[in-house]
């Protein structure tokens, strides 16, 4: 038997962090599932799988969730437990063992995963290149005995294809059009839980089950009286919006039938979009990107031999397929990819120093232009602004926990333009998407954010006040740009009285 098992995954893929061996006498495979939160499509569990059957080790899943991460809500726990109850269930059909683990006192779970890993003959990991979870991943890391092996299952673009981040989505678009095609025929198993190794449910170590107990089912409503007794924020409460991966299949399969094929049209229409919906459920790894794209192509009857030859950059003819297609695979292939790439080279991403030079001068120089309207975090985030278009997609976001992409774009400009200088609009922006987004604390959402300063565009003529070369956006433009007459008699401050905040 070779040290390690073969496998299918590509080797940018699998990251060993420590210099731990294998634990020969380990009783189990231990999955500890933190970003990737599905049992399909899912690169680390079936990383896990294959070191289960190389080993003849059961597989034991362990999928906690901790109550002290910045933003913690009830809206983020909803989304997460909902999850959990879908891994239970396929876990439970695999024959695999599952343990749902929700903190309930800050640093309660502290010093688990080390307590379950002390048995395992090896562990495995999500590697995410945002928010706390890298720092958690190396802290594991130094403590962790045995083995540990992260693995990257963010896109289609394994994050070490690259050396370096790219400035712009063009640039990005030729290095995925030189390099993608290989990767393709390497896609994740669609449910690597059928491989699992049939064998006796393992003993587990003192303390699960005394010291640490598994979640009680019934918080897997994600309610708001299941989450009542948990200290996190419930001033930010659910929303209608489910967590979960059938969740994330239902919302997929309406989007393929509904808005894929006038995509490339409709996608900025507010009313009857054509836009997927999907950044909530692939920010919680309740959904794969992979799993995405295999769908669209499986609709176009593609081909690998239908891709482009030339590494040109061009948004459209590389893919092989028709408009709306190639449209949505621009935006979660291209500019999704594009985020999570630039924030694996570059950890200090959410800094304003982070921005390009030519971004910050220009923001600079302008940085003591007279503001008309100058507004705090807490006006902003109570919709208290003069504009009632920009106060409708604050309730929309505060209510709904999303907002139209296109309106997201103007809210984060004129957070800019409202705000005593651009340092303080980044923060204010970070606050607000990360507390109320359910797609927040993501690299889209850092990517959206720091793009409104400048980030991955170009410098735009003419100069203008307090925007000096960074693109301009105006509601008065988008209300003639866009059909709004339904949005705010939803969001506007009429409608606001059905929203509770």
């Amino acid at each position: 038997m070779s040290d390690v098992p073969a496998s299918r995954i590509s080797a940018l893929r699998v990251t060993i962090t420590n210099q731990a061996l294998v634990r020969s006498d380990g009783r189990y495979v231990l999955y500890w599932m933190t970003a990737a939160r599905r049992t399909t499509w899912n690169f680390a569990l079936q990383r896990a799988v294959e070191w289960a059957t190389h080993l003849k080790r059961p597989l034991v899943v362990f999928e906690p969730l901790r109550c002290d991460y910045q933003w913690a809500s009830e809206r983020f726990h909803a989304f997460v437990v909902q999850g959990m109850a879908d891994n239970a269930a396929a876990c439970t059909a695999a024959g695999v063992t599952y343990l749902p683990y929700v903190e309930d006192v800050a640093g309660n779970g502290r010093g688990l995963l080390e307590h379950l890993a002390s048995e395992a003959a090896v562990v495995i990991g999500d590697d995410y290149p945002y928010f706390f979870l890298p720092r958690m991943v190396a802290a594991a890391a130094v403590k962790l005995p045995v083995r540990f092996e992260v693995v990257d299952g963010n896109g289609l673009l394994p994050l070490r294809a690259t050396v370096a981040a790219s400035a712009t989505a063009y640039a990005f678009r030729r290095i995925l059009q030189k390099n993608l095609r290989p990767h393709l025929d390497a896609m994740p198993l669609a449910e690597p839980l059928k491989r699992a190794p049939k064998l006796p449910l393992p003993t587990l170590p003192t303390g699960w089950g005394s010291r640490w107990r598994a979640a009680d089912p019934t918080l897997f409503s994600g309610s708001t009286a299941a989450l009542a007794h948990l200290p996190i924020d419930h001033a930010v409460g659910v929303v209608g919006m489910r967590g979960g991966s059938t969740a994330a299949e239902k919302q997929l399969t309406q989007f393929l039938a509904n808005g894929l094929a006038r995509y490339h049209e409709d996608r900025n229409v507010v009313d009857d979009s054509a836009a997927s919906g999907l950044s909530p459920w692939l920010h919680f790894g309740h959904l794969s990107a992979h799993q995405a794209v295999a769908n669209v192509l499986a609709r176009e009857a593609w081909s690998p031999q239908r891709l482009g030859s030339k590494a040109d950059g061009k948004r459209e003819g590389w893919w092989g397929v028709t408009s709306g297609p190639e449209s949505f695979l621009d935006e979660l292939v291209t500019w999704r990819e594009l985020g999570h790439h630039y924030c694996f080279h570059r950890p200090a991403h959410e800094t304003y120093e982070d921005l390009p030079a030519w971004a910050r001068a220009t923001l600079e120089a302008h940085a003591q232009d007279p503001r008309e309207h100058v507004y705090t975090v807490e006006q902003f985030a109570d919709a208290r602004t003069h504009d009632p278009l920009w106060n409708a997609a604050q309730r929309e976001l505060r209510s709904e926990g999303r907002m139209h992409n296109y309106l997201r774009m103007l809210w984060g400009k004129k957070v800019l333009e409202w705000t005593r200088h651009p340092r303080e609009a980044l923060a204010i922006l970070t606050e607000l998407n990360n507390r109320y987004a359910v797609d927040g604390r993501d690299p889209n959402s850092s990517s959206g954010i720091s793009w409104c300063l400048g980030r991955f565009d170009r410098p735009w003529a003419p100069q203008r006040p307090i925007f000096g070369q960074i693109r301009y956006m105006s509601s008065a433009n988008t209300l003639k740009k866009i059909r709004l007459k339904g949005y705010l008699e939803r969001y506007g401050e009429r409608g606001a009285q059905q929203h509770l905040f």
